[in-house]
């Protein structure tokens, strides 16, 4: 029987663990599992997090196995191997595609019914392996897709604007990589039209400055990592916001990816774009309005994950 007070986190490495520190401060859930390829990274992991339980909420955490996790009502896939310098994205795909023929047999073995998020990269493809190793329907494998690069945009576009940035309104979608695109169209800070708002703030530059908005949060991951080697405070926080919208039944709008028949003229892949989040994961994939210009580049990055999804072999 599921438990959805239990969740599990297979990938101890930086971004793992910043999502299980995230998640215990949260007080989400009752009991956390963490699993890694490196026993002994997962229990000094469980350690560590155990000894700050006298600043939070009680729970019980600990490192574990694929039996252990088999109730869980969530399990957040962060494993996978770093793009190493000189090999391409298709070279990356490959190999953590392997590493998911490893892991989702197993939870398929023991009928596992929760919900699973991945969150390894490149995330969108990733989902897509994860849905047709494990064969769960498709409402319960959903990806953290532009959630995060969402995220920047309200940042960067608060800052730009001087105004609370969860005033912003504004959807980063597609891959969640360089073929995203930013929704300009329909972007609103409290109902008041962008452009509007722009020029109420003495900001006219419309062309330019949506440009540089868009590339600040499509470059932002290799900035970061130039600086300090990885990324993973922001994507923590992205997840654990997923989290929430799915143990408490939200029905939050989130532009996860997830499988895609039948929206925006798309068929058979995974992406970000806005959908209903919910206890049974996936509830509704939404058809926001685009323009001409946003559907051609939507198509354009559902195009570039389907070349890479036919050159997978996804027999498991």
């Amino acid at each position: 029987m599921l438990d959805v007070r239990k969740c599990g986190i297979i990938g101890c490495g930086f971004v793992g663990a910043s999502i299980a520190f995230s998640l215990v401060e949260s007080g989400l859930f009752s009991e956390l599992v963490l699993l890694d390829a490196n026993q002994a990274k997962a229990e000094g992991e469980a350690m560590d997090l155990s000894h700050g339980m006298p600043f939070a909420r009680p729970m019980e955490i600990y490192a574990g196995s694929y039996d252990d996790i088999a109730d869980c009502g969530l399990i957040i896939l962060t494993a996978g191997a770093n793009q190493k310098p000189g090999e391409t994205r298709i070279d990356l795909v490959q190999k953590n595609v392997r590493i998911f023929k490893s892991i989702i047999p197993e939870l398929k073995k023991r009928n596992y019914e929760g919900i699973l998020l991945v969150v390894s990269n490149p995330v969108d493809i990733l989902t897509y392996v994860a849905l047709k190793l494990s064969g769960f329907p498709a409402n319960r494998v959903l990806g953290s897709g532009t959630v995060l690069d969402t995220s920047r945009l309200k940042y960067l576009l608060g800052q730009h604007l001087g105004v609370d940035s969860r005033s912003v309104h504004a959807f980063i979608i597609g891959e969640h990589g360089d073929s995203e695109l930013a929704v300009w169209s329909s972007a609103n800070v409290s109902g008041i039209e962008l452009d509007h708002y722009c020029e109420m703030s003495g900001h006219y530059a419309h062309d330019e400055n949506m440009q540089k908005l868009y590339e600040g949060v499509r470059d932002s991951a290799y900035q970061i990592i130039q600086r300090k080697g990885a990324t993973y405070y922001g994507i923590a926080m992205a997840v654990r916001r997923i989290a929430e919208c799915i143990l408490r039944n939200e029905h939050s709008i989130m532009p996860v990816s997830s499988l895609i028949n039948d929206h925006y003229g798309l068929h058979g892949v995974c992406m970000g774009v806005p959908t209903v989040v919910g206890s049974s994961g996936v509830e509704k994939v939404l058809d926001i309005p685009l323009n001409a210009e946003e559907q051609k580049q939507l198509l354009e990055s559902a195009d570039l994950l389907k070349s890479i999804l036919d050159s997978l072999d996804l027999k498991s």
